[in-house]
């Protein structure tokens, strides 16, 4: 066996291990992972700082203060209407599913009247089963974000073990870059401190970018909605915004949800619910002409079919800790296939033992 298959075995070996240590450990590591972000996120202003001259200790303590203190703050505006909203919601659910669902039968038996009775009678049906649906879809969803989200990320894990992660790693940054620069293999180190960079640029510019974007879309969907007086605005506007990194599921969601509650809300009435639909679309438009291309930017190399799979993946296997792993690896995974097909496409397995190397 050549070098070459032996330092593929060896990498393929310690993904896999990567793997299956992150599968087994994955309710106890969100908090460190969570820990891990903020301090990815936040060490480029870290290093300015020192850079100006701030001790790193000074800097490090500094930043997380301002950064607690800011998440402090929203959480302590939004988090009460937002899950009085929650609640509300979900137990408002078969009401307003059984007056969507009259809206939506009676709106079908003026469209098809009498002259398709086939057709309205499976309509009907259809209506029947979705609306039904909607009360046990939101009790699982719910179920779902408690046992996964709060029952790893609980209250100890949030106020005590992430800041700890994230203070340390922050402190620490350079000489954990510089440790694990040393264990390269001699031979290589220059080609993987190149992928390495080409990764750290990807998931920045995604991270980061999209993290302002998600923030600024939370905020119109959540005002704009709120002005418009949509029940539950608030709650829907800050999920469509947060979930707003998913294209386009994020903002078809939110688009559905909010569409069905203004439904309910409004009818017959078609203006309110018109200009529900135009929160949205402007959403979209503000997003894909300004937001997207001015703060993340198109060097991110992340195809939006790639990153829904890798967050449908990684969500299924990890639950909410895969959420916060899909874009780095979705990012690694990518920057790596594209360095090997253009080894491969640079080799003589592809050029031909005769050709001349480009």
């Amino acid at each position: 066996m050549g070098i070459m298959q032996r330092n593929v075995l060896f990498w393929l070996a310690l993904a896999i291990a990567f793997l299956v240590a992150l599968r087994l450990l994955s309710p106890v590591l969100l908090p460190f992972v969570a820990g891990l972000v903020i301090a990815y996120f936040l060490n480029p202003v870290v290093d300015r700082l020192s850079a100006a001259g701030l001790p790193r200790g000074v800097s490090t303590v500094l930043l997380l203060l301002l950064t607690t203190a800011a998440l402090g703050l929203a959480v302590f505006i939004l988090a009460p209407p937002a899950i009085e909203q929650g609640r509300l919601l979900l137990e408002a659910m078969p009401a307003q599913a059984e007056r969507l669902k009259g809206v939506l039968e009676d709106s079908a038996r003026g469209y098809l009247g009498d002259r398709y009775p086939q057709a309205q009678e499976s309509v009907n049906r259809a209506i029947a089963g979705l609306t039904d649906a909607l009360p046990a879809l939101a009790g699982t969803i719910a179920q779902s974000l408690w046992s996964q989200g709060m029952a790893a990320f609980n209250f100890l894990s949030l106020m005590l073990v992430t800041p700890l992660v994230a203070f340390y790693a922050l402190l620490d940054w350079p000489k954990i870059v510089a440790k694990v620069d040393s264990w390269l293999p001699r031979s290589n180190a220059d080609q993987i401190r190149m992928l390495a960079r080409e990764i750290d640029q990807r998931v920045s510019a995604f991270i980061r970018g999209q993290g302002v974007v998600c923030l600024v879309l939370a905020a119109f969907y959540a005002i704009s909605l709120s002005l418009l007086g949509l029940r539950y605005g608030l709650l829907v506007g800050l999920l469509t915004g947060l979930f707003s990194f998913i294209p386009f599921a994020g903002w078809a969601m939110g688009l559905i949800t909010a569409t069905g509650l203004a439904v309910v809300q409004h009818w017959p009435e078609i203006t309110p619910i018109l200009m529900v639909v135009g929160v949205f679309l402007a959403g979209q438009a503000l997003d894909a002409s300004l937001l997207s291309p001015q703060i993340v930017g198109s060097k991110i190399g992340l195809h939006p079919v790639w990153l829904i799979f890798s967050l449908l993946v990684f969500s299924y296997l990890f639950g909410f800790l895969g959420l916060l792993v899909a874009v780095p690896v979705a990012a690694a995974i990518g920057v790596l296939v594209r360095f090997a097909l253009d080894t491969y496409m640079r080799s003589s397995m592809y050029r031909g033992p005769d050709a001349p190397l480009a």
